[in-house]
């Protein structure tokens, strides 16, 4: 089992594919995956990083102003180009946004005397302004560049890149002035430039691997490759509520999980080319493969498989019960807790 290796090493790539954004060979992708291709690109995932001209939360909301710890943050578009400022009574320091990762929420990387920075701000759709950043809300800043962000590493930076988008790191390194928002079939389907290249030329095709035919560990390791491992997080002590951004992780956790089973994978839940579904009733399916609603019956397709026993309380809408919305600490931002569990009351958060 994965969690019996604690430090294994994990690459980054990433869990998307865009056609618009994407090399040419995707674009041959969508003469057989037409359905893929028309409702991915729209998708968090299909999109990773907005640049200047496509920041559409900075273009609705072109001056964004937030005070914490002493500074004063001011996002403001001009031109075009939106410009992030940190200031205190002894001056302030202004860096143009080029690149803002997310879709829904935007946490910006910033330039600053040849290193890259994670902009200690973040914009949260859910207050329509800005925020503490995931993960740094005990930074204490003592001057305007620790304020501005926290300086990342040469391999963070570059797994940023490798996640959010396509081109932009090669061979370990990043190549920004290759840089494609979205990323590419081929991150997720390797293989599959070679294969669209071969049918261009009408030779025999090899198939890129079925990600179909994954469990629900190797899954989890896929998807945790940008999403975080089980190991990544245990290894990097990443403990805390905070963590419950990391589905793979707290999915693996769960009571449910079984390594062997596809009931429970990421893809029983989650289709990878379309985006993440809000509604809770919509996942009762998943649910109902395992354990027999009410009435004690199963799904046709889970029959013959091993039950799990029902619920006493209902049948529908599992997750809002079974899933808590735990709050990252610091931020205005929710997820719903993949530890599947008997919530109760007052219990400490599991890590």
């Amino acid at each position: 089992m994965a969690k019996q290796n604690l430090y294994r090493m994990f690459g980054l790539a990433a869990m998307a594919v865009s056609i618009v954004h994407a090399a040419p060979s995707a674009v041959t992708c969508a003469s057989c995956h037409r359905t893929e291709a028309q409702s991915q690109p729209a998708t968090a995932m299909g999109v990773g990083i907005e640049l200047p001209g496509d920041q559409e939360p900075l273009i609705k909301h072109p001056k964004l102003n937030f005070d914490k710890n002493g500074y004063h943050y001011t996002i403001e578009r001009q031109n075009g180009l939106s410009q992030y400022t940190v200031s205190d009574a002894n001056g302030k320091l202004t860096l143009p946004i080029k690149y803002a990762f997310g879709f829904y929420n935007l946490t910006f990387v910033l330039e600053y005397q040849g290193a890259f920075y994670e902009s200690l701000v973040t914009y949260y759709q859910d207050v329509e302004g800005l925020g503490i950043t995931m993960g740094d809300d005990r930074i204490r800043p003592h001057n305007l560049v620790e304020a501005m962000g926290r300086k990342t590493s040469e391999g963070e930076i570059t797994a940023c890149f490798s996640c959010h988008g396509s081109g932009g790191v090669t061979n370990g390194k990043l190549t920004l002035d290759k840089l494609r928002l979205g990323v590419s079939c081929e991150h997720c389907h390797t293989g599959a430039a070679a294969h669209m290249e071969a049918i261009s030329a009408g030779k025999e095709a090899p198939l890129p691997r079925k990600l179909g035919d994954m469990r629900a560990e190797e899954t989890s390791n896929f998807c945790g490759e940008c999403h975080r491992t089980w190991e990544a997080v245990v290894g990097q002590a990443i403990f805390g509520e905070k963590n419950v951004r990391f589905q793979p992780y707290r999915l693996a956790n769960s009571k449910c999980f079984l390594g062997n089973d596809t009931r429970i994978r990421c893809t029983a839940c989650h289709n990878p080319h379309a985006d993440i579904v809000r509604q809770d009733a919509a996942y009762d399916h998943a649910c109902l493969e395992c354990h027999a609603g009410k009435s004690g019956s199963l799904p046709v397709a889970a029959a013959a498989a091993p039950t799990q026993k029902a619920c006493p309380v209902a049948d529908k809408n599992c997750v809002s019960c079974h899933m808590a919305k735990v709050p990252v600490p610091g931020t205005p931002a929710v997820f719903h807790d993949h530890d599947i569990r008997v919530v109760r009351a007052g219990e400490p958060y599991p890590n």
